[in-house]
């Protein structure tokens, strides 16, 4: 593919994600989306195969990226104590979400309807993410880490933090007169998930054995790349 079709396929698709976001998939022609973009009509069914093709394209590469993400921190961390690996994959994801704040609010949504895309989605890539998520609290259970408690429950409330920002930025907004990517949210709620760890999943260690939240170098570097 030339530098001008990949342009042009790019420029499809944020136009797509634009009016998804806006309008919902169902809501949008593909009229609306070659005119947003500045192309001719038939140049989106050429680069995606019409609408559903654009849909699935959007929602794949979304899961794609994500669970690379949860990947390459899980495969890379290990040798280090679940907690600081956790913590290293929620910056990540949380990251990778900012980096595209309505594709991931359009693809979250998505996923909250049942449509044969959806399933296909929850087979490929969510369960792929709950396996990494179950395997770290089984492992910092294993090891003392983490409090015995029910996995699935963890993961559940673990995968509602990570997305939540993303997929209710308007409640955020008009609500709490914030933003997801505010950088005092993004720290405040960083700091939030590490007392959520600290006090619900992780064992209380020894006085001393453990450095506060403030000088934790994991959670002081998290503060340092989200304002930056």
């Amino acid at each position: 593919m030339s530098k001008d079709q990949m342009a042009t396929k790019i420029k499809i698709a944020e136009a797509a994600v634009e009016l998804f976001t806006c309008q919902g998939y169902q809501g949008t022609s593909v009229r609306q989306i070659a005119k947003k973009a500045g192309v001719n009509l038939a140049l989106v069914s050429y680069h995606f195969g019409g609408k559903k093709g654009l849909l699935e394209e959007l929602v794949s590469s979304f899961y794609e990226g994500y669970i690379r993400k949860i990947e390459v921190v899980y495969h890379t961390s290990a040798d280090q104590p679940e907690k600081e690996r956790l913590l290293e994959v929620i910056e990540s994801v949380l990251n990778y979400q900012l980096r595209q704040p309505h594709l991931s609010r359009f693809v979250h949504r998505e996923m909250t309807l049942d449509s044969t895309l959806v399933r296909e989605v929850m087979t490929t890539y969510l369960a792929k993410e709950k396996y990494y998520y179950d395997s770290i609290f089984e492992k910092g259970m294993k090891q003392k880490e983490f409090h015995k408690q029910p996995v699935m429950l963890l993961t559940l409330q673990l995968r509602n933090l990570i997305i939540m920002p993303f997929l209710h930025p308007l409640y955020i907004s008009e609500v709490f007169y914030t933003a997801p990517h505010d950088p005092l949210f993004v720290t405040s709620y960083m700091s939030f998930i590490h007392k959520w760890l600290e006090q619900s999943v992780c064992v209380p260690q020894r006085k001393g054995s453990l450095l506060s939240a403030v000088q934790n170098p994991l959670f002081a570097t998290i503060q340092e790349k989200w304002n930056g």
